[in-house]
């Protein structure tokens, strides 16, 4: 895997040209996606292909036009071509910059070859405005629990230690310490209280904001403030032990970042399912 140096490795999203100092500058995160090489396939009873559908039509009637999208992981189910293929027809067709990085479901050369090449460097920094977001890659190969490598975690010192002053949010696939759900918090990064401490470090961090969990949550920790966002398919139960579906809608997150370092952000969610949702156990 290529990892960059975020020093020097910017890349340059669009809209600052254009945007005030009373204007913020505006991401939206889309979020475990699952889509599926075959049209006909279904995760839990729904149509991952028409849930995001569902999701980006709420977007472009409520936080439309973004200057930048972030896709946090999980965006393929089973890892296929034609998956990763038609997602980059779908969001070069939005006219929005997007950016990407891998999910446990995901296969990082296919993600790489087909739909975000920029997704091969572990670390990487992209402009927004007056901040920098930071997009980790939080994977391991086969496996659906998460980590950080020492490169990542050097790469976080790098950024701290560089006298710039720009406020920055942090994206990765998977949360840094337990949500209170037994089941997902086994598949949490696995060295997070080491990251937190060096996130913690950096006093322009405004949020680590993380996919994976399929749910809106909020925590507090080290002084970072930790959001996780739902997914564009189905979401998990919050606080089960054992796998379990909530009722609640697919949805995005909406990011407002002003120049003088303020944030705004929340969730915004479909007003249904489209189709029912199939409840099992033991997972998907």
């Amino acid at each position: 895997m290529a990892e960059t140096d975020p020093s020097n490795a910017r890349d340059q999203g669009s809209g600052q040209d254009r945007r005030t100092a009373a204007v913020p500058f505006r991401v939206l995160q889309l979020t475990d996606l699952h889509l599926f090489n075959a049209p006909a396939q279904r995760l839990l009873g729904q149509d991952t292909r028409r849930t995001f559908e569902l999701v980006l039509a709420r977007a472009q009637a409520r936080h439309w036009p973004p200057d930048i999208i972030v896709l946090t992981g999980d965006l393929v189910h089973d890892s296929g071509r034609s998956a990763y293929r038609i997602l980059r027809h779908r969001c070069d067709a939005l006219g929005v910059p997007y950016y990407c990085i891998p999910g446990n479901h995901d296969r990082l050369d296919l993600l790489v070859g087909h739909l975000d090449a920029g997704a091969a460097s572990a670390i990487r920094v992209v402009n927004a405005g007056a901040w920098d977001l930071l997009l980790l890659d939080s994977t391991i190969p086969n496996e659906d629990g998460g980590h950080l490598s020492d490169s990542v975690l050097a790469g976080l010192a790098t950024h701290r230690s560089a006298a710039h002053g720009r406020p920055t949010l942090v994206f990765l696939h998977h949360h840094l310490q337990p949500l209170g759900s037994r089941w997902i918090d086994t598949m949490q990064v696995d060295n997070g209280t080491q990251a937190l401490a060096e996130l913690a470090r950096n006093p322009r961090i405004r949020a680590v904001i993380c996919g994976h969990v399929h749910q809106d949550a909020e925590q507090h920790s080290h002084g970072l403030r930790l959001l996780a966002t739902p997914s564009t398919c189905v979401q998990f139960l919050p606080g089960s032990d054992d796998f379990a579906l909530d009722t609640l809608t697919p949805g995005y997150r909406w990011l407002d970042l002003y120049p003088d370092g303020q944030l705004e952000t929340g969730i915004e969610r479909t007003d249904a399912y489209p189709d029912p949702l199939t409840f099992v156990s033991g997972g998907y």
